[in-house]
């Protein structure tokens, strides 16, 4: 005798399964702990070189600078610290999308069991708002409706049926069912991609890239010539003391300590910009990434469009109407011909939209300034429909009996009582609605319907079907009594209703923005391929390929990398897909940008050089994966932050080039001082002061520069551009070699009147240097003239604080007995005002006459 699977596994069997095959909880990846994150920060060369610095400072009793150079270690540290370990959350929200108690048969007898008991032939009970704890197979399913938009991307609830999956984490919006296990955590679909999520490693940006690659060299530098200029200074006589000081300021001087600070600050300050555009970074380094962005890969729902189906197009035997309006404000019209027409004034069309409003679960509610509506997407865009057109709400109790809609009938009646008697009111699929039909609803009322009039009622629904309309029909029979028919037969058919999502007002414009600025926008959705094209055309993408997940499936990547050269749009893709598509395009060098809202997303989320996922209908999953949160799920706001992102790149590569010349000027100081064998230019706290103190609060003005002219009009910069390139190392050379040159005319020309005056003067004249030269690297192209001198009142804010902070250092007591200076006098300040004014005046020139130059080439361009 076969056993009732209804009635359960007994007790004991549910053991012996769950030691068996183990507890229903996704697979938790080795837990790093926090102090191994924290101290894997020091382990950068940069950094190395900064402590062993510090250490040898501190053996040869300079506390102070062991001090300072300790502090900015720290600080970076923390600051990487909490970076690293946000990232290390991604596949936590996996666990918290799973249900924690789940109601299960056990011995015939139902009750509620810790998810994580559940085991494969358990028979589990789900109702609406439930989320379904285990993949399993219904045995029973009373009207039930899932919303699996998590995990397929499809935005409209699947109805469901006996003998049909239901899968983990998806919700229960609408029946009740009871259903076998038929895969528990890992082994389950939800478990797969959760896996999948976790097989993705770290990724660096390549702005983290590009900044490793130059602490690694400027490491390299400092520690060699650091080394060859102490050999060097021991080997001609110089004390071993004096010249292990000597090395520690050149290596102190050659590293930027306070570039990771700077570069953490800028980017903070950058997101915190961001938010007020509705982007939150997740990351600091995201909004930069997205800057060198080369491709975008976006889906559909909620990103092109605005996640609310709408009416837009009636179709009749009478004609066509057009519905204005989006969502489900019933703000719009109905108009025919160009004239609005109410229920009314047009019987036909008052007919089709009574049957949509008894027909129908949904309903609107006003809340403030809002309309919210209550049920599914597509009945509550039929309603919305009802009230543009005037019609009259049904009573209370209208429907008196209901046929469900199911997947085999793939229609759903109301059995009403009207003016006239009973009407049994029908929508559905065309298909199955039309063939039940005799008549059809004329101008004066029903006629029959003839095969003319039907043949060409099914052209109009091909013609809508091929535009991406998701198209209803609507039927009705009058009726003399209360008993539902079995097959709803000689129906007279009312129309057609063409619904879409419709896309975002604002959406069209990004894409000519993003096309603008060299951006590629491909999109990837998991609904229809019909659909997605007619979104695409409307949004201004041109897609002359469609490849649905059969498609892609059955390719190679050679072929698939081959088919990302076209514009193409992907449909119907699986969550493996949307990885592979990802992985294909960063293969070919691009930096891909991702946007999701589901779990279905977020393996490519996490691999995408940035993720980008919906704040408002995100799920938990895609929002941890993610670099980039869209606080209103507008792809919109993907340009703003493209555009934020090239300006923090361009001020990255500014104030980078900035802390190196400054840099420079002092090794130059130091190295020739050496050479000339005079006493030291530079002490080691006044190197820390100049580095740490004064070049830091600068650059980081330096890093609020507005976005510079016609910075969304160029392509995105190369994957592999470095931050300085050979106009940055000309630059750093130039502005080196200078400012070190005049700080040793200072000190050499004062040095007769005492060596304490001269090393102030001239470490005074190395700060003025510095912060003067700030204005040549405001624009690496434009002179102050053509961007302002005043377009950034925190730079001179900065300016105005160092040099009174400079100021102190030499003429307040405590910071003279710190730093050993002392106070200078007016012919001192002539002589660093007059080599100080060149660093402002030479650089201005040269570029406003390159600028005249370019726009005089491009005029002759443009001239016919």
């Amino acid at each position: 005798m076969t056993p009732d699977r209804s009635l359960g596994l007994t007790q004991a069997e549910a053991c012996i399964r769950l030691a068996r095959v183990g507890a229903n909880r996704l697979a938790e990846g080795p837990r790093v702990s926090p102090a191994v994150i924290f101290l894997r920060q020091f382990a950068g060369l940069l950094v190395v070189i900064l402590i062993v610095a510090a250490a040898i400072a501190l053996a040869l009793g300079e506390r102070t600078d062991a001090l300072a150079i300790m502090v900015v270690v720290i600080l970076n540290g923390v600051l990487g610290f909490v970076q690293e370990w946000r990232a290390e959350t991604a596949l936590a929200a996996l666990g918290r999308m799973v249900a924690s108690v789940a109601r299960v048969r056990r011995d015939g007898e139902e009750r509620q069991l810790p998810a994580q008991e559940i085991v494969p032939g358990d028979v589990v009970i789900v109702e609406t708002g439930d989320r379904v704890p285990a993949d399993m197979d219904l045995l029973l399913a009373v009207q039930i409706k899932a919303d699996e938009s998590a995990l397929t991307g499809e935005s409209v609830p699947v109805t469901k049926e006996a003998g049909d999956p239901l899968f983990m984490g998806t919700i229960v919006v609408a029946g009740r069912a009871e259903g076998m296990v038929t895969a528990t955590g890992t082994r389950s679909r939800f478990g797969k991609i959760a896996i999948l999520t976790g097989s993705v490693g770290p990724k660096r940006t390549p702005l983290q890239r590009q900044l490793g690659r130059l602490a690694r060299q400027m490491g390299l530098a400092a520690l060699c010539v650091a080394a060859l200029i102490g050999m060097l200074g021991v080997s001609v006589g110089k004390p071993l003391t004096e010249m292990f000081m000597t090395a520690l300021s050149l290596a102190v001087a050659i590293v930027p300590e306070g570039l990771p600070v700077v570069v953490t600050i800028t980017l903070a300050l950058g997101a915190q910009a961001m938010v007020r555009q509705k982007a939150l970074a997740r990351r600091l380094q995201a909004v930069e990434t997205l800057g060198a962005a080369s491709v975008i890969c976006t889906d559909k729902t909620g990103t092109l469009t605005e996640d609310r189906m709408t009416a837009v197009q009636v179709v009749m035997a009478a004609g066509r109407y057009d519905v204005t309006g989006t969502g489900y404000d019933p703000t719009g019209h109905i108009a025919r011909a160009g004239r609005r027409v109410r229920a009314d004034c047009d019987t036909a069309l008052g007919a089709l939209l009574e049957t949509a409003l008894v027909c129908n679960h949904a309903r609107l509610r006003r809340a403030g300034d809002d309309w919210q509506m209550l049920g599914e997407p597509t009945e509550g865009a039929l309603v919305t429909l009802a009230y543009k057109g005037w019609a009259p709400l049904p009573g209370r109790n209208a429907a008196l009996a209901e046929l469900p809609f199911s997947s085999e009938r793939k229609r759903m009646s109301v059995l009403a009582l009207g003016p006239e008697g009973y009407v049994l009111h029908t929508k559905g699929a065309p298909e199955p609605v039309l063939a039940r039909c005799t008549h059809v609803m004329g101008v004066s009322g029903p006629e029959p319907l003839e095969g003319a009039v039907r043949a060409g009622l099914q052209a109009e629904y091909e013609r809508m079907a091929s535009n991406g309309l998701r198209v209803i029909a609507l039927a009705r029979r009058r009726q003399q009594d209360m008993r539902l028919p079995e097959d709803e037969a000689g129906l007279t058919f009312l129309g057609f209703v063409g619904l879409i999502d419709p896309p975002r007002a604002e959406v069209g414009p990004a894409i000519r923005a993003a096309k603008s600025a060299g951006i590629r926008v491909i999109l990837i959705t998991g609904d229809a391929a019909l659909t997605a094209r007619a979104i695409a055309r409307q949004v201004g993408l041109r897609p002359s390929r469609v490849i649905d997940g059969d498609a892609l499936a059955a390719m190679d990547d050679a072929a698939l990398r081959a088919a990302l050269r076209e514009d193409v749009l992907f449909a119907r893709t699986a969550p493996a897909q949307k990885l592979r598509i990802v992985t294909a395009l960063q293969q070919t060098g691009q930096v891909v940008a991702m946007t999701g809202d589901g779990v279905n997303d977020a393996p490519a989320l996490k691999k995408a050089d940035i993720g980008v996922a919906m704040g408002a209908r995100g799920t938990d999953v895609a929002r941890d994966a993610a670099d980039l949160v869209l606080l209103d799920d507008n792809f919109a706001t993907i340009l703003h932050a493209i555009r934020e992102g090239r300006r923090q790149y361009e001020n990255v590569r500014k104030f980078v080039r900035y802390l190196l010349s400054s840099n420079a000027g002092e090794v130059v100081a130091l190295v020739v001082n050496l050479i000339l064998g005079g006493p030291l230019i530079f002490l080691a706290t006044q190197i820390l002061w100049m580095n740490l103190v004064t070049d830091g609060m600068t650059a980081v003005a330096l890093g609020l520069e507005k976005s510079s002219p016609g910075q969304m009009d160029r392509p995105p910069r190369p994957k592999t551009q470095p931050i300085l390139g050979k106009g940055g190392v000309l630059a750093i050379l130039g502005f080196g070699a200078y400012t070190g040159t005049a700080s040793l005319w200072i000190f050499y020309s004062l040095l007769p009147m005492g060596e304490d005056l001269a090393r102030s003067a001239a470490f005074t004249a190395m700060v003025v240097f510095e912060k003067l030269s700030v204005f040549a690297f405001r624009s690496l192209h434009l002179p102050c003239t053509r961007i302002g001198w005043f377009s950034n009142p925190l730079l001179l804010v900065a300016l105005t604080i160092t040099l009174a902070a400079q100021m102190a250092a030499i003429y307040w007591t405590p910071l003279q007995v710190l730093l050993q200076t002392q106070a200078l006098g007016w012919a001192e300040w002539r002589l660093i005002a007059a080599l100080a004014l060149p660093l402002v005046v030479v650089p201005e020139l040269a570029k406003a006459v390159a600028a005249r130059h370019v726009q005089t080439r491009n005029s002759k361009v443009r001239r016919p």
